[in-house]
């Protein structure tokens, strides 16, 4: 087996299709089909189950993936590891770095203004993504750290709680709940936004929502899925919805006026943040010296204000 076919495999794998693969490589569909077909020969198992429009992953195929992504990652952080040593000075060195669109707030910034100080010339190739997005992203090598939300339980990747980002009650500018409310059984009959749950994964902000709101005796939430935040902040702002996020994903809404923040004394619902990082992956000197900054950046966060703009007539 060679490169080229554990290449062909993996993107098959990831796209369903042989015909999808092929323009994804930039390869004809008999090339591609040639080298699955040689990598069945080496391996002795059919790797794909195939039809005219898919190609799904026998048992060997999912057996054998994990270990084609490790080869896959291992090779491109070696690429990493030779850019790196060829650098000579300091200020050439680079990193990449994926994170949830949400995270890339004012303290993402900062830090990477500070590592910036820190390496002069320092190049950052940054990637917005979902959590599971993130993780992939880590786990294939194509970036050396990730900020998602909650940790992922896969074995091929070492995750790092950072901080928690506290969840709060958002609904449109003239809706008729008061500023302060006990608990959320006030709003026991509104329609909710949440993100889609996801599969084999309890902990996550697709389910933190419905857990909140059966926590405090809403027997049968209505929740719309809206894989957006900013979808949602529109539907809201539309008065289709109201829903909970983090300060920092909605702090320019609040401050034009637009949505409105409801405090809930028994609210206590929060996301964890946390970096990701492949197991025994390679992490280049400036990347270590971005994750000690990040480090001390959410030891002492900034806790961010809300202040609202008024019109002058």
């Amino acid at each position: 087996m060679n490169l080229d076919e554990i290449e062909a495999f993996l993107c098959v794998a990831e796209l369903g299709n042989f015909s999808k693969a092929s323009l994804k490589l930039h390869r004809t569909q008999p090339a591609i089909s040639r080298r699955i077909s040689l990598l069945e020969q080496a391996l002795r198992a059919a790797l794909f189950e195939r039809t005219a429009r898919s190609a799904k992953l026998t048992a060997a195929g999912r057996a054998f993936l994990p270990h084609a992504q490790a080869v896959r990652a291992a090779l491109r952080d070696g690429a990493r590891a030779v850019r790196d040593v060829e650098q000579h000075t300091e200020s050439a060195q680079s990193f990449t770095l994926a994170v949830v669109g949400t995270l890339a707030d004012a303290q993402l910034v900062a830090a990477l203004r500070k590592l910036e100080a820190t390496f002069p010339g320092t190049s950052v190739a940054l990637t917005t993504a979902t959590s599971r997005e993130v993780s992939e992203l880590v786990k294939s090598g194509e970036v050396e750290l990730g900020l998602r939300y909650f940790a992922d339980a896969d074995a091929l990747l070492a995750c790092e709680p950072l901080t928690t980002e506290k969840l709060h009650l958002v609904v449109p500018k003239r809706h008729k709940v008061p500023r302060r409310i006990p608990d959320l059984r006030t709003l026991a009959e509104e329609q909710w936004l949440g993100f889609p749950k996801e599969r084999n994964r309890p902990e996550s902000y697709g389910h933190l929502l419905e857990r909140e709101l059966l926590a405090c005796g809403i027997a049968a939430p209505r929740i719309s899925s809206v894989d957006s935040l900013t979808a949602q902040k529109r539907l809201v702002q539309a008065g289709l919805g109201i829903t909970l996020m983090p300060l920092s994903s909605c702090q320019e809404e609040l401050q034009l006026g637009s949505l409105r923040m409801v405090e809930v004394a028994s609210l206590r619902a929060e996301l964890p943040v946390v970096l990701v990082r492949r197991r025994a992956g390679y992490v280049s000197r400036t990347a270590e010296g971005f994750l000690q900054i990040l480090r001390r950046s959410y030891r002492s966060p900034s806790t961010p204000t809300v202040t609202r703009r008024t019109r002058r007539g």
